[in-house]
């Protein structure tokens, strides 16, 4: 009997766990592990010209834990803005393996000044503002999530 449960087990184990890491990748959903731990994001994604553009624009609120990842062609130079963007953010620059290169936090409500990101940078979240200190990110933390190149990303999707 014990055998059965060992194997039955172990078949489990081989079948569902694998999936289950791979499950974590999701489209609407973005990890962040580093010293506080590993933390969960669900996030709409930016991925065009037009979606970038328009990011957090007239956006009343936003629930906690929510966020916003832009996701850009190649690692390059970028930067944001707040024009029409009603609530402070904070911003997390990362590149191309997902690694946190900077952090800019509670960017001014429909403030026009330039908010650098640095070069070679290809992802960048935003999240309410004062979140990325309340939970202790920082940078040179990981970002997890399907649009980066798994086989570059610093935490990738599948099975470790």
């Amino acid at each position: 009997m014990r055998l059965f449960i060992s194997l039955l087990a172990a078949t489990f184990a081989a079948l569902v766990l694998p999936h289950a890491a791979e499950a974590a990748c999701s489209e609407d959903r973005l990890e962040m592990r580093g010293d506080f731990g590993i933390v969960r994001f669900r996030v709409v994604i930016a991925d065009t010209p037009q979606l970038r553009a328009r990011g957090l624009m007239h956006v009343p609120e936003m629930p906690r834990m929510s966020g916003m990842l832009f996701v850009y062609e190649r690692p390059q130079s970028v930067s944001f803005w707040m024009e029409n963007t009603l609530i402070p953010l904070d911003m997390i620059f990362a590149d191309e393996t997902g690694l946190v290169r900077r952090i800019h936090e509670n960017a001014v409500p429909l403030d026009r000044t330039s908010i650098p990101g640095g070069d070679g940078i290809q992802y960048v979240l935003e999240i309410n503002g004062g979140m990325a200190a309340t939970l202790g990110l920082s940078e040179g933390d990981q970002m997890r999530h399907p649009a980066i190149v798994q086989d570059i990303a610093a935490w990738p999707c599948v099975v470790e």
